[in-house]
């Protein structure tokens, strides 16, 4: 867990360092991958929009606006004056939401509350007891501006949306494996930086505002502002092992000169906020770049060798606070891969380029997003927040998620169970969603790590986000008849011996149709009383038959891939 300062944090010892070094700050990975929707925003969530809503929800404080905003404050404004559908605005309230540190007994009583809601009005009542902070969701909706796509840069080739189009570089690096902006650090930094007087603007009190609202040189900046700021950028001074929230930093007595703080007034002067602000701002130290630079390599319970020579998997653990820590695999090739350890408890995963491979991360996960992977099938454990795909062929994930998304893929297919919508953005071919079908040992237990409950499961009823259209026929329900339950191969402790919340009717109707078929064909085969020498012919006609549809369906590599390799090169989890 990320180790955050007291008020009374060791004030000698930061003197000494800040004598030796300096306050280094930089830009939070998670409010951009799990956070920023990967989509353009709506034109509404402009800067021009957005102050004068900061402006409106000071005026409503005792209207639920003001310090926290409410689902039911936030319904009007986003509906009645930005002209939202419903649907997206809670979509929008949801995600920032979902960011709030929660314990995973607060996530399960609010998945509880849902599921025992017997009509739409039950739901929407149980949601107007929801708040965000004011002001951390102003900056959330600002950052959403991080997926706009602009004609100026469009037109010299960075940002032209091309959702099929891919490069054919086998090297991962650094800017084709943070191409998708949600990841890349440096675009997380260069977009605060240079939206940071926009940001202070958006948090000003009005009377600090000129009538277009603007600062002045005299502009105040309040601590709570401040704290707002928190929200997208933290710190440490050079040399201390701690990480500070921004406004703890900011606060702190031998910087108020610098931070622009004034002890009287309790308020900072905004330009050398600013000034201070853009000073002190660096690379994020656990950032993608960071981990692909100095990670460690990951060792695995389950690799056949031969094929790894291209494979880059790195972690950040070992240097990383729990909330910061990442994965970053790519180019795993002709692979099957597992791992349950605690290097990957609460990681954010990227998994980039993978083709025709078996990928199991068996623990529970903060976030995973699988970009450009073909032909490949990915278990994963329980994922605390977003599961995030992207410009992917042919692949089958199965996971319980609290959100997925997905955008640019073809013929893939989803196995899912999540207590949101399934969100359809822009570029999709030929989605198949169904039912969670699998389980692990571990599996309950790490679902009550993350919060997640079997109900209320939404996977058959996807959110369609996407300017281009609405039409459903982007997906479809896999047919009961084409569905097989999946069996993970790998023997671990635990308790979970069945797939949790079972299946829906449908579904579990036709595996019960498919075994009393099985049972038929046994007792035909019984009663056909075949001599010694028939039974082996037979035998041997079923064994080739097997073995023509293993090949034919693919299944023949997954098979192989599961046989372990010699004894003297085996890995061990990590």
């Amino acid at each position: 867990m990320l180790v955050y300062a007291k008020k009374s944090f060791h004030t000698d010892v930061l003197r000494d360092n800040m004598a030796q070094s300096g306050v280094l700050l930089w830009v939070k990975a998670e409010p951009f991958i799990v956070g920023a929707l990967q989509v353009p925003p709506p034109s509404k969530f402009s800067l021009h929009y957005l102050r004068k809503i900061s402006t409106y929800v000071r005026t409503r404080a005792t209207e639920g606006a003001y310090p926290r905003l409410y689902w039911s404050t936030w319904r009007h404004i986003a509906c009645g004056k930005l002209q939202l559908a419903k649907d997206l605005a809670w979509l929008y309230f949801e995600i920032f939401d979902s960011l709030a540190v929660k314990t995973p007994e607060e996530r399960l009583e609010w998945s509880e509350l849902l599921s025992n809601c017997m009509s739409e009005d039950e739901v929407e009542k149980q949601r107007n007891q929801l708040s965000v902070d004011t002001l951390q969701f102003l900056l959330f909706l600002y950052i959403q501006q991080l997926n706009k796509v602009s004609l100026r840069t469009s037109l010299i080739g960075e940002e032209w949306p091309s959702p099929r189009n891919r490069s054919q570089s086998p090297d991962l690096a650094e800017k084709s494996s943070c191409h998708n902006k949600n990841w890349n650090d440096y675009s997380h930094q260069a977009f605060v930086y240079d939206h940071l007087s926009d940001l202070l603007e958006l948090l000003l009190d009005p009377e600090q505002l000129t009538a277009s609202f603007h600062s002045t040189h005299s502009s105040l900046v309040s601590r709570e502002a401040v704290v707002a700021l928190s929200f997208l950028i933290e710190g440490t001074v050079s040399g201390a092992r701690k990480i500070y929230p921004l406004h703890e930093l900011a606060l702190w007595q031998p910087l108020h000169a610098e931070s622009g703080f004034s002890r009287l007034s309790k308020t900072f002067s905004f330009y050398k906020l600013e000034a201070w602000l853009r000073t002190c701002l660096t690379g994020n130290p656990f950032g993608t770049s960071a981990c692909l630079k100095s990670g460690k390599k990951l060792a695995w319970a389950h690799q056949v060798e031969g094929t790894t020579k291209r494979a880059k998997i790195a972690c950040n653990s070992h240097v990383a606070p729990r909330m910061h820590c990442m994965v970053v695999m790519s180019q795993v090739y002709k692979q099957t891969l597992a791992k349950s350890s605690d290097t990957l408890v609460g990681a954010h995963v990227k998994i980039h380029r993978c083709n025709e491979s078996f990928i199991y991360l068996l623990s529970p996960l903060r976030s995973v997003t699988i970009e450009k992977c073909r032909n490949s099938t990915f278990v994963l454990g329980p994922i605390q927040t977003a599961l995030h795909l992207h410009s992917c062929d042919n692949i089958k994930v199965i996971a319980a998620c609290h959100r997925l998304s997905i955008s640019s893929t073809a013929g893939c297919v989803f196995h899912i169970l999540t207590p949101t919508r399934p969100l359809i953005l822009s570029g999709n071919q030929t989605v198949t969603l169904a039912p969670f079908h699998t389980h692990y040992p571990m599996l309950e237990d790490h679902m009550a790590r993350t919060g997640l409950a079997t109900v209320p499961n939404y996977w058959d009823n996807p959110m369609i986000v996407c300017r281009e259209s609405s039409d459903t026929s982007v997906f479809r329900l896999l047919p009961p008849c084409e569905f097989y339950v999946f069996i993970i191969p790998f023997e671990m402790e635990g308790d979970t011996t069945e797939i949790p919340g079972g299946l829906p009717y449908a579904y579990q109707k036709a595996l019960r149709q498919r075994e009393q078929k099985i049972q038929i064909w046994q007792k035909t085969v019984k009663e056909a009383r075949l001599t010694k020498d028939q039974r082996k012919q037979f035998q041997v006609l079923v064994e080739n038959k097997f073995y023509e549809w293993l090949i034919n369906t693919g299944h023949r590599q997954q098979l192989d891939s599961l046989v372990p390799p010699a004894a003297g090169s085996k890995q061990a989890a990590g």
